[in-house]
């Protein structure tokens, strides 16, 4: 919300991509704050496609900004920033990206793909307490929040107030949550130990093994291939499977918790987080040799030593 109270007046003309709930949830907050949202949509489980953004820029006038979610949690797609982006500043908008699921735990590249506005989120792949939100704004973009005709819609989240709170003048604006401050900063210090790159390619790694183990059990990946997300793999549920009870079964006799599927694929997958320190392949294993139990006394044949043996 930081990010579009700042950045949208009433009337202003947004395009936003939605291929899963958290597409659907920036429609809802850009519209709360008056925006004409212009809708781009994928079917979930796939991702929004430059060309798609390049359309509805030729039908929208004078779009203020371009946002899509970058990892969209919901559905285990990984939307491709760097072509939108392109076709964004090429129209004269700002390029909006959520990557609350991303950072930390793949390539997201800020300055590279010139992203205007972009937030994230402290308890996914940063591994820290919830709380906090990391957002940053394009001097493109302050300069849009600076110039604005109406007040930002929230006291709080106001960037020119937040602005002179955190900078030379120190002006009081409110109390911060120190103690989120600090475990932020003990939890970038732990991805600064371990190095970005080498944290991004656990993160594959650990995709890799995960899904050459379901793919040995004869269960596949959901989202688009060639576009999957390594820190949240959406599993397709095998048909006659209870997806449910299994669900419950992972959690009460292995102390596992993965998610249901949300939206149009309740019901259809599994999603199966591997985020920041859970990102193991001692986790990798454990989960597949308890599905594989699981799976098996429901009367579904699966070869858990397969699966084991090919996650290296």
């Amino acid at each position: 919300e930081f990010c579009f109270v700042n950045l949208i007046e009433p009337g202003d003309e947004v395009i936003i991509g939605v291929n899963g709930v958290f597409g659907t949830r920036m429609m809802d907050v850009a519209e709360r704050c008056g925006a004409k949202v212009t809708k781009v949509e994928a079917p979930w489980g796939r991702i929004i496609e430059p060309q798609q953004i390049a359309d509805a820029l030729k039908k929208v006038s004078r779009p203020k900004f371009v946002a899509i979610v970058h990892a969209e949690t919901s559905t285990g797609a990984l939307t491709p920033v760097e072509e939108i982006s392109k076709l964004t500043h090429k129209a004269g908008a700002l390029m909006l990206l959520d990557t609350v699921t991303s950072l930390a735990g793949c390539p997201v590249r800020i300055d590279d793909w010139q992203v205007d506005a972009v937030y994230s989120g402290t308890q996914k792949c940063l591994s820290c307490p919830p709380g906090l939100s990391p957002a940053s704004l394009s001097p493109r973009a302050l300069e849009v929040a600076r110039k604005r005709k109406t007040k930002v819609q929230s006291w709080y989240l106001d960037v020119n107030l937040l602005a002179s709170y955190w900078g030379q003048d120190r002006a009081y604006h409110h109390t911060a949550p120190i103690s989120m401050n600090y475990a932020l900063h003990e939890a970038l210090r732990v991805v600064l130990d371990e190095g970005l790159e080498s944290r991004w390619r656990r993160h594959e790694q650990n995709y890799l093994s995960l899904t050459a183990g379901l793919k040995a059990m004869g269960l596949q990946i959901a989202s688009q291939e060639g576009h999957q997300l390594w820190q949240l793999n959406a599993v397709a549920v095998p048909e006659g499977v209870d997806e449910a009870a299994v669900r419950k079964r992972l959690l009460t006799d292995f102390n596992i918790e993965v998610g249901a599927g949300l939206g149009p694929l309740k019901g259809k997958i599994w999603r199966v987080g591997l985020m920041g320190e859970t990102s193991s392949k001692a986790n990798v294993k454990a989960f597949l040799s308890a599905l594989a139990q699981i799976l098996n006394d429901s009367g579904r044949k699966t070869d858990a030593a397969a699966a084991l043996a090919v996650t290296g």
